[in-house]
This record gives structure tokens, C-alpha cells and sequence, in this order.
């Protein structure tokens, strides 16, 4: 793994790019999730545990996978285009994307960016919440609206989500009128991940797990999945991953590092499958 923003320049197709997308001024709850990309990349390299995803691919070894270090949001004032033109920018080199958040209004300006590159993009949701509301306490861009903004604009061609357990009316109505596929928590089993054929983009936010698994986090939502559920959801996905983003990490909330050590288990395991 190349860790120096100076190899940008060397991403070639088919390379994956970390990028840290620090930005939570959509959060409704609380802040925190700015500081998320930090604390992944922290216990990357604490030396607790090693560079390997389960199927033996060593993320530190590999000169596939870079860490382009983080977007500056010090220098624009537009955050929606911020994000995209440095994503963009990325993509336009041919190397596929693993964004690490940041709350998840990051994903809207992410999405755009992928899908000027993959028109026929699939997005597989995970997550507590479906985060289509129209606008929460009254911003469109709040971190639980992005959904709708992304099939508003008609981005994707189809929105999977799982592991939802907070549906209301709006946001059922909001599914409905968009086309979404959800398979709610109650209601999900191993063999009911879709099948994807098209280039696909995981969204994975860590409130979509149990809060005995990640316990740092904004919105604890009990019930979720186990970590083991969601890494087998990675490693079950065919090899048509184009992009990825980890969110909501909330170091404030966390205890001892274990969510953010979370996070790098499932960073390195989908960038492994993303160098399929």
C-alpha cells in the first residue's frame, strides 16, 4: 500500500485509491463522524493485527492500493462539488474508489462522481436507516436524505438496502416512489442477498451493525447484523465492486478503538475484493 498523496500520479486502472471524505456538518444527531477516517486509518496501523483480508490478499504489500490521504475542505467552500471533483478526479484515472466518511451525506456527491463513470450503477445499501427523507429539520443534504437526492437525480438504476429496522411512513412512501429494494432486518437471511450483475457500489454504514459490534456510532439502532454477517456479505459480492465507502464512524462514541477497528477489518476486506 502506497500511503503518500504524492503517488496519486501512479494509480493506473484497476488500482483502488483510499480516500478520507472527513466532513459531518449533515449530522443531526451529533458531530463526530468527521474524525471517523482518522481513527480507520489509526487502528490500520496500531500493530494490533495484521494487513490481510481472510482470502490471504496483504493490503500493505499489495502496489495496487493506494491512501491518497483525505479531501481538504479548508480550500472550498462547496462541499457537494469538493467531494465530487476529488472523487472524480480519482476516477478519471481509472482506479476504482474506497471513500471513508464522514457522516453519509458524503455518498450523494460520491454517487455523482461514479455514476458520470458507470451509468448503469447499483448501490447496495447497508444500514439501520434508509436515509430517504425528502429533508430532515428542514436541509435536504442532512446525512438522512442523501437516497433521495441520489434517485432524484437518477443516478443509479437500482437501490438494494439491508439490514433496515427504522422505516416510517414517509420513508416507505419515499421507497416506494423511488423503486427501492429493501429487505428489512426482521426479515433478512444469508440467502436473500440480491443477486448484482451490473457494476455495483457498496455504501456500508456502521450503524448497520449491532451496537454490541459498533459501538461508535451516532444512532445506536439495536438488532443489526454481526460483524461476521456483513463480512460475508463483502466476500459473498461477485467481483463487480467499482466503489465503496465505510461512514459514520463516531469516535467520540467509541470504546477502545473497537469500532474503528472495525472498520479496518472490513476496509481491508473490501478492498480485497475490490482488486478482483
Amino acid at each position: 500500500m502506497v500511503t503518500e498523496q504524492s503517488e496519486m500520479d501512479s494509480l493506473k486502472a484497476g488500482d483502488v485509491a483510499i480516500l478520507g471524505v472527513p466532513f459531518d456538518e449533515n449530522s443531526s444527531f451529533m458531530r463526530g463522524p468527521a474524525g471517523g477516517p482518522a481513527e480507520i486509518r489509526k487502528q490500520l496501523h496500531c500493530g494490533s493485527a495484521n494487513y490481510y483480508a481472510e482470502d490471504g490478499t496483504n493490503i500493505e504489500a499489495s502496489d495496487r492500493i493506494f491512501d491518497v490521504g483525505d479531501i481538504d475542505f479548508r480550500v472550498e467552500t462547496d462541499w457537494l462539488q469538493t467531494i465530487e471533483n476529488g472523487a472524480g478526479d480519482i476516477l478519471s484515472r481509472g482506479a476504482k474508489l474506497l471513500s471513508l466518511g464522514g457522516d453519509h451525506s458524503v455518498t450523494w456527491p460520491l454517487i455523482r462522481a461514479h455514476a458520470k463513470v458507470h451509468p448503469k450503477l447499483t448501490i447496495l445499501q447497508i444500514d439501520a436507516h434508509p436515509d430517504l427523507y425528502d429533508s430532515l429539520d428542514g436541509n435536504r443534504h442532512a446525512h438522512a436524505c442523501p437516497f433521495a437526492r441520489i434517485m432524484e437525480e437518477g443516478l443509479v438504476e437500482r437501490l438494494v438496502q439491508i439490514g433496515i429496522r427504522t422505516l416510517n411512513k414517509h420513508q416507505r412512501e419515499q421507497a416506494e416512489r423511488f423503486g427501492v429494494e429493501i429487505i428489512e432486518m426482521k426479515d433478512w437471511s444469508a440467502d436473500k442477498l440480491p443477486l448484482f450483475d451490473s457494476p455495483l457500489y457498496l455504501t456500508l454504514d456502521l450503524d448497520g451493525l449491532d451496537p454490541a459490534a459498533a459501538p461508535g456510532v451516532s444512532h445506536h439502532e439495536p438488532g443489526g447484523f454481526s460483524a461476521r454477517q456483513v463480512i460475508e456479505i463483502i466476500q459473498n459480492l461477485p467481483p463487480v465492486l467499482v466503489g465503496a465507502d465505510i461512514v459514520e464512524l463516531n469516535p467520540v462514541r467509541d470504546h477502545f478503538g473497537m469500532t474503528a477497528m472495525l472498520g479496518s477489518k472490513l476496509l481491508r476486506e473490501i478492498g480485497a475484493k475490490m482488486m478482483m
